[in-house]
């Protein structure tokens, strides 16, 4: 009960940040997307009994608040954490450098499959622009190493964590 207490604090810090950090970097047209961070964070150190949900929950709490198309965010934060478990037998993602590297590729995947899904199912074209993805995904890998920390902090890998 305790984890889950954890986890739902760090889903609440998640979106705050993600919250902050879009309308901040929003000035600079910036696609910023924090929460993907940390849905990283939580499939490399959650078990996938935990993660996969977390990373919906995640996914569908960005669709509330999106004038897009419903759902979409949900499916893209799903693949990400599919991704991330596939990945995590081949990377330690106690290092910087998977971190970054796996914060990086997944946000721009994410802008990409979002806008597919956009154009496949609402026939709409919606790109928030090459540059704008690609200094988001920037600035997200930076912050991948603290947000990876701080869930590891947090979580204290307590009887929901895997083991390494």
């Amino acid at each position: 009960m305790w984890s889950f207490i954890k986890l739902l604090l760090l889903f609440i810090v998640a979106s705050v940040c993600h919250w902050a950090f879009s309308s901040l970097f929003s000035f600079w047209g910036l696609s910023v997307n924090i929460m993907l961070a940390f849905t990283a964070a939580f499939c490399a150190v959650l078990k996938p009994a935990f993660g996969y949900p977390a990373a919906f929950v995640c996914g569908l709490f960005l669709d509330f608040f999106a004038t897009k198309l419903f759902g979409y965010n949900a499916f893209s934060f799903t693949v990400a954490s599919c991704i991330i478990y596939a990945l995590a037998e081949r990377f330690d993602f106690d290092g910087i450098f998977p971190q970054v590297i796996s914060v990086f590729g997944l946000s721009v995947l994410v802008s990409v499959i979002n806008a597919l899904l956009v154009w496949w199912f609402a026939s709409a074209a919606m790109w928030p622009g090459f540059w704008s993805v690609l200094g988001g995904a920037f600035f997200c890998a930076l912050l991948a190493p603290a947000v990876f920390w701080i869930v590891r902090r947090v979580l204290a890998c307590g009887p929901v964590c895997r083991q390494r």
